[in-house]
């Protein structure tokens, strides 16, 4: 059994271990240390208050914050707003004196905290467009991709999975024998691949009960100019994955895996 494995396996063992939770009495406020990882490679970390039954989350400014330290500020940049407002809608997420907020109640807890985590992480990525050569994010050229295969395509994909929660998936595809579920990547790492990994999992029972059709999952990394180990891409394939490279995505055999 190689990591991968263990990772889906221990996913939730893993969250409670490494999740560590402080109560500010005077404030009301709790932080809570999250296992993800940030913009800069600390732990992402949430603030949630109890207020008249609802509970606030927050991650107390420290997203875009954090942007500007690294030299890509959202406000002074029309096309970082437009993509972190996408972001924020697909999640539910607001944001409120430049914090990224969500309320819910208690029993809908982990699927809001689950969101504002993956909406400070794909915010957070836009410290790549700092770079002058990054003209468009990522997911934006994998879409133009799609368009110029003539793919028909749902993009922002969401389905609930086993445990109760939802995933995000960028696109979807819809066959007549199958579906196929993607995720664009600008980069690999211990993080983001399991947790497609786990995702694709959890929904894949329901998905295949609900459509009578095979689901399947496609990773599109872009590999131009940037290493990507060989490891991730090996975790991606004993799970099943189909993979497309971005400098090889005009073969053949790359566009034969965008058949569903």
């Amino acid at each position: 059994m190689n990591w991968i494995d263990n990772s889906i396996k221990e996913y939730y063992n893993w969250l409670r271990e490494k999740t560590f939770v402080t109560k500010d009495e005077r404030t009301g406020w709790s932080a809570i240390s999250t296992p993800f990882l940030g913009l800069f490679n600390d732990s992402i970390e949430i603030y949630a208050k109890l207020d008249n039954g609802r509970i606030i989350l927050s991650d107390d400014g420290l997203t875009l914050s954090n942007l500007e330290l690294a030299g890509s500020p959202v406000t002074r940049s029309p096309k970082r707003k437009e993509w972190m407002e996408m972001v924020l809608l697909n999640y539910g997420v607001a944001l409120v004196d430049n914090e990224l907020q969500t309320t819910g109640n208690e029993k809908d807890f982990p699927q809001k905290k689950h969101n504002l985590i993956c909406a400070i992480s794909e915010i957070s990525d836009m410290a790549q467009m700092a770079k002058h050569t990054v003209s468009s994010v990522f997911k934006e050229d994998v879409k133009a991709y799609l368009d110029e295969q003539n793919i028909i395509y749902t993009p922002q994909f969401i389905a609930k999975g086993s445990t109760g929660i939802e995933f995000n998936f960028d696109f979807q595809i819809a066959g007549r024998n199958k579906e196929l579920v993607i995720k664009s990547f600008n980069s690999l790492n211990k993080i983001n691949v399991p947790n497609f990994l786990f995702g694709w999992d959890d929904i894949k029972p329901s998905r295949e009960k609900i459509s009578g059709k095979e689901l399947m999952g496609l990773a599109i990394i872009n590999n131009v100019d940037k290493e990507t180990k060989q490891e991730y891409l090996d975790a991606l394939e004993s799970k099943g994955a189909k993979i497309i490279l971005w400098d090889q995505r005009h073969q053949p055999i790359m566009k034969e895996k965008l058949v569903a």
